[in-house]
């Protein structure tokens, strides 16, 4: 029996409405009407012959056959631009430092570096982490090609590429009074942005912890030596989001920026850039506030 042949706009659709729960974003990442993606979930379920997506108002949500399916479609979808990128693009050789900050998909960047790597062999990578001040400046001091840091490290610059939730992240027990926090050393951002926070809120603090990596404030944190501010992508086991019941005030998102695109490295740049950018979940690279929409090779 011929088994029926599984076409790539439909998988790439069904990818992007599973990683965006949303036909809606599916719709606006891929360039089509919300019709059009429903359509092409219809003519994949037909093939396959099994329901994968559970439909409500607010989310689409993967069934059991769709988990299955997803694996296999990004595997299929990685080849298949994997095979594309590598016909349609001239070899790329050289030497390219990138500069990434720890805030940036802690869970997607090793298997996004690991899959530029096979994309473009002739490419060397020489990468950078650390905190995002120290990435704009090493920078500006021809250090780097290009760096990917929180938009606060240098305001009003740099093109917007990820915009995520910041969090009052704790461990099992609930804070004592006053909260007691787990800070980065300055120049942090998010430092800043929770004494600021605090202080407007008039709510007590003290500090309990100061860490000089992210990894260690997560340690910290989970050991329930205090509070700290975090982004939902680096909310792992051992800690929760304590804001609405500990009566915290809000917070507002994080964007991460690219820095140094027009330098002197562009077309190494451009490369890995286009590479990072396709590998963002659906619907994270934003629209507004300075970014641009996500280029393809």
């Amino acid at each position: 029996m011929r088994m029926p042949d599984l076409e790539i706009d439909l998988l790439r659709g069904f990818a992007t409405v599973a990683e965006s729960g949303s036909f809606t974003a599916a719709a606006v990442a891929l360039n089509l009407t919300q019709s059009a993606v429903s359509q092409q979930i219809k003519r994949l379920e037909g093939l396959v012959g099994k329901e994968l997506l559970e439909r409500s108002r607010r989310r689409a949500t993967l069934t059991p056959e769709g988990e299955t399916l997803y694996g296999y479609a990004r595997r299929v979808l990685a080849l298949n631009d994997e095979a594309v990128r590598r016909l349609a693009a001239p070899p790329m050789s050289g030497v390219l430092r990138l500069g990434v900050s720890e805030d940036f998909l802690p869970l997607r960047l090793p298997a996004l570096l690991a899959g530029f790597a096979k994309a473009y062999p002739g490419i060397q990578l020489e990468l950078t982490t650390g905190l995002s001040t120290a990435l704009v400046g090493a920078l500006a001091s021809g250090l780097l090609d290009f760096a990917i840091a929180k938009r606060d490290a240098h305001p009003h610059t740099g093109r917007v590429i990820w915009r995520e939730k910041l969090v009052w992240a704790a461990g099992a027990a609930l804070p004592t009074e006053p909260l007691p926090l787990v800070l980065l050393p300055p120049p942090c951002s998010y430092r800043r942005l929770m004494l600021d926070t605090l202080a407007a809120a008039g709510r007590p603090w003290r500090v309990a912890c100061t860490a000089h990596s992210l990894m260690g404030m997560q340690a910290a944190v989970a050991g329930g030596l205090g509070v700290s501010v975090l982004g939902r992508s680096f909310m792992q086991s051992g800690l929760r989001d304590i804001g609405g019941e500990c009566g915290l005030p809000d917070l507002p998102d994080t964007e991460i920026a690219l820095f140094g695109e027009n330098g002197a490295r562009a077309e190494l740049v451009e490369c890995a850039l286009s590479f990072l950018l396709e590998g963002l979940p659906a619907g994270a690279n934003p629209k507004s506030g300075g970014s641009a929409s996500r280029p393809r090779s």
